[in-house]
């Protein structure tokens, strides 16, 4: 989808600067610096307009939240949303991540978040889906044994491609459903903005939680 060009864009973000992490690969190894308070980090991959970022890092203040968005008209909207909710636990990360372990120690992170990311359909693209075996792989490095990922989507066909890749490196999925929300109770559900809007459209929303051994 074409995303508005928004005037004056780079100050815009400028004004929320305090929340945007620059050169993310120079924090290898440090990322605990980079907040006021000591917490396990977390990592959503595409955070979208934020709304799950934020919301989680409301809810778990003992949280430290990294949240990468490579589009960065959408990534305004994410960063006014830190702003509002005065979430001093959440940094961004404003560019597309191609490798994590440049920007993560082995064991650093203890849990990623990936939510309805692009499913790149096409054969060619498939090193480009955030749950190939390439990329299942570097998030088995960078977070911690006991850690996991936890991916969530709506779209069918690549949810049955994740489990393929799962299963392919013996990966432990720990909680699968293909109808998260009426497999638990809306409370225990942190949403997006696109979850919120499949929901209200009666679309299953599909689920799996891996854990990292």
């Amino acid at each position: 989808m074409r995303q508005r060009k928004i005037r004056h864009l780079d100050e815009k973000i400028g004004a929320h600067d305090s929340f945007v992490v620059e050169n993310p690969k120079e924090h290898r190894g440090k990322w605990a610096e980079m907040f006021k308070e000591p917490g396990p980090l977390y990592l959503e991959i595409g955070c979208g307009k934020g709304q799950f970022v934020t919301d989680l890092a409301v809810k778990h203040p003992e949280w430290n939240l990294l949240a990468f968005e490579g589009h960065q008209s959408v990534a305004l909207h994410a960063l006014e949303k830190a702003d509002e909710k005065d979430c001093s636990n959440v940094r961004f990360v404003l560019e597309y991540i191609n490798g994590l372990c440049e920007i993560f120690d082995d064991g650093e992170v203890d849990g990623i978040f990936l939510n309805f990311s692009d499913p790149w359909p096409k054969a060619r693209h498939e090193k480009r889906r955030l749950t190939c075996e390439t990329r299942l792989s570097e998030y088995a490095r960078v977070v911690k044994n006991g850690g996991f990922v936890e991916f969530k989507t709506d779209n069918d066909e690549l949810f049955e491609y994740s489990i393929t890749q799962v299963e392919n490196l013996n990966m432990e999925i720990a909680e699968m459903y293909r109808d998260l929300h009426d497999a638990k109770a809306p409370e225990e559900i942190v949403t997006t903005e696109y979850e919120d809007k499949f929901a209200a459209e009666g679309k299953k929303i599909n689920f799996m939680k891996i854990n990292i051994l």
